[in-house]
């Protein structure tokens, strides 16, 4: 793991939790805010995550937290959906873009129960359109997930790659005697991955996606009959969405990194019949989406952001809590053997 980002983080008073699986990955997990900044393949100070800049040095670090912008630490987090009624508080109009700080960095307590490190935490918000009070706790814990090729004897290339995963576990629930009507709202995980890679959404037949934010050239994004390929590479800030009945639940970003390439794949549960609730901002009744790819090159960093949604409990649903859990495996290696491993985890465009 990186020391140096831990001691900069501990000195700024923003200490960390360490866990180290049973294969030897790493993950450094950051309390505030809830995130897992860090990712690392054994005896590795390199991270497969994005972190932001003002990290590497305890000036930046104290500056940054001390301030009134958003603490964007880097690496994967939770927010809620849908991000119309919370992250636009004047929601039709769009002028206002605001991350309510009660949800990130909230307010997380950690808890240790035999090895296992658990953050929750618990926050009201007011829905945007339907000015409703929602009371929520949000917890997610984190344990292996072992290399999925492992038992490929026929590929002798993967012996050379690095290799880190994880099993992230997460749960919504919605407090209060009347929780089953209010909301609706759903979890909705993203991972920052450095920026100008290539994200391949894996699909069962062809999808266009729909642009969120943004226009996002022809020459950065390809639509196969089993797969989108997107090159997050543009200047600016862009969003795009793919429907649930098309989606498989497995997303891999490629990247390079130095003389070498890196994959990061997310498998995650998609339920078609579930109530995924993060729709267009032009179209707020347009609903069924459930993977996003966020690019960001702007005065909030340099990343690509690889997300999933996770169908909604409250109102409408008869539902008032969720468990969901998703994993990452994460390679670094030769361009010819990561390329090979997404084709093998992540399919063709054809």
């Amino acid at each position: 793991m990186n020391q140096k980002l831990i001691d900069v983080l501990t000195a700024v008073g923003k200490p960390v939790e360490t866990y180290r699986a049973p294969d030897g990955s790493g993950l450094l997990i950051l309390p505030y805010g809830g995130r897992l900044l860090g990712l690392y393949s054994p005896n590795s100070r390199e991270n497969f995550y994005w972190t932001h800049p003002v990290l590497e040095s305890v000036a930046t670090a104290r500056a940054f937290y001390s301030s009134d912008q958003w603490h964007n630490s880097g690496g994967d987090r939770t927010w809620l959906a849908p991000e119309a009624d919370i992250f636009f508080p004047n929601f039709p109009n769009l002028g206002t873009y605001f991350q309510p700080r009660q949800l990130d960095p909230g307010n997380y307590v950690v808890t240790k129960v035999d090895g296992t490190i658990m953050l929750a935490h618990q926050l009201s918000l007011v829905l945007s359109r339907s000015k409703q009070n929602v009371a929520v706790e949000m917890s997610k814990s984190f344990g292996p997930a072992p290399n999925p090729l492992r038992h490929d004897r026929g590929w002798v290339g993967l012996a050379e790659l690095e290799y880190a995963g994880y099993t992230q576990f997460s749960t919504l629930v919605i407090l209060g005697p009347n929780a089953v009507d209010v909301g609706p709202v759903g979890l909705w995980n993203l991972v920052q991955m450095p920026h100008d890679g290539e994200l391949w959404i894996a699909t069962h037949h062809r999808s266009e996606p729909c642009i969120i934010m943004g226009a996002i050239g022809c020459q950065d994004l390809h639509v196969g009959n089993h797969q989108i390929r997107y090159h997050m590479r543009a200047a600016g800030e862009h969003k795009l969405s793919v429907r649930a009945t098309a989606t498989t639940g497995r997303v891999g970003y490629l990247y390079q990194t130095g003389d070498r390439w890196a994959l990061i794949v997310r498998n995650f549960f998609v339920n078609p019949s579930g109530e995924y609730i993060d729709p267009p901002w032009s179209n707020p009744e347009y609903l069924g989406f459930s993977v996003q790819a966020c690019n960001v090159n702007s005065s909030l960093g340099s990343f690509s952001e690889l997300e999933y949604h996770i169908p909604a409990i409250g109102r409408g649903t008869g539902r008032t809590r969720c468990d969901d859990a998703s994993l990452v495996w994460a390679f670094r290696g030769p361009r010819e053997s990561i390329t090979t491993v997404a084709r093998l985890l992540l399919g063709s465009e054809n």
